[in-house]
């Protein structure tokens, strides 16, 4: 059989052999992709096991993409827990970490205590925590800046998402400390807000807040998982990213998106 195959090589011209090896490596890596996909889904953790392994849990939104998860609440729930454009970052990154909410209440004040609350929620943040705050008309107030950032860091906080300003960007980029805010300011909360309350329900930027949540951000933007429906929507992201990386390897073969979406039932 062999001598077969030799003697119907040598009858081929060079670029019949070259048609044959393009189409046979092709064929190859189609088949290799099929089963790395059936394997991989075979293999992936299911709600079950993420709901008895939170750190592995956490890990996964650490690896998932933020556009991933938001999609997924909207397909398993039909809510839009993403936060706006308005919400950016002091440099690009990516975490996930457990909500602790602190609220802000816009009052004139002189009490020079009417901030400690916010504080000690710091101080008693466990690490990954995400520092959510809502700041109440606080666009143009810094909700926080170096110090506060400084504290969150040592502490091995994930990051910081502020509805509200922020300042000492210049230093907070030098420790490299996530932060999101709604713009960057160089005015005080000192006077004029008072603490309002830590660990509980709150909206930042539009999104309900609950203490314990997910909240996983990357370039992209802000998403919140509460955590009750945590497992099952990672699962969905992490599906959806495997779709989604699985198509460019087909686009850039096929030169078409258009049959990667007919294939893959996505976009």
């Amino acid at each position: 059989m062999a001598k077969k195959w030799l003697r119907i090589g040598h009858r081929l011209a060079p670029w019949r052999w070259r048609i044959l090896a393009s189409a046979f490596i092709f064929i190859a890596l189609l088949g290799a992709g099929i089963l790395f996909h059936l394997s991989a889904q075979d293999t992936a953790p299911d709600p079950a096991y993420y709901q008895q392994h939170a750190a592995e849990m956490l890990s996964g939104y650490r690896h998932a993409e933020v556009a991933s998860v938001a999609d997924a609440e909207e397909q398993l729930y039909g809510k839009r827990m993403y936060m706006s454009h308005r919400m950016d970052s002091l440099f690009p990154t990516k975490f996930a970490g457990y909500a602790v909410t602190v609220k802000l209440a816009k009052q004139e004040n002189h009490d020079p205590n009417a901030l400690n609350g916010m504080l000690t929620a710091i101080d008693h943040g466990e690490k990954d925590s995400v520092y959510v705050m809502s700041v109440e008309d606080g666009g143009n107030i810094a909700g926080m800046g170096g110090l506060m950032g400084t504290a969150m860091s040592v502490r091995d906080f994930a990051g910081a998402v502020i509805d509200g300003g922020v300042r000492d960007v210049a230093y907070l980029r030098k420790i490299r400390f996530p932060v999101y805010a709604t713009g960057i300011v160089p005015s005080t909360a000192v006077g004029h807000y008072r603490f309002a309350g830590s660990n509980i329900p709150i909206t930042c930027d539009g999104v309900p807040v609950s203490p314990g949540d997910i909240v996983s951000a990357d370039q992209d933007g802000v998403v919140v998982v509460p955590r009750a429906s945590a497992a099952e929507v990672l699962v969905r992201a992490q599906q959806l990213d495997f779709e989604e990386h699985s198509m460019y390897p087909w686009i850039e073969r096929m030169k078409s998106i258009s049959e990667a979406v007919k294939r893959f039932h996505r976009i």
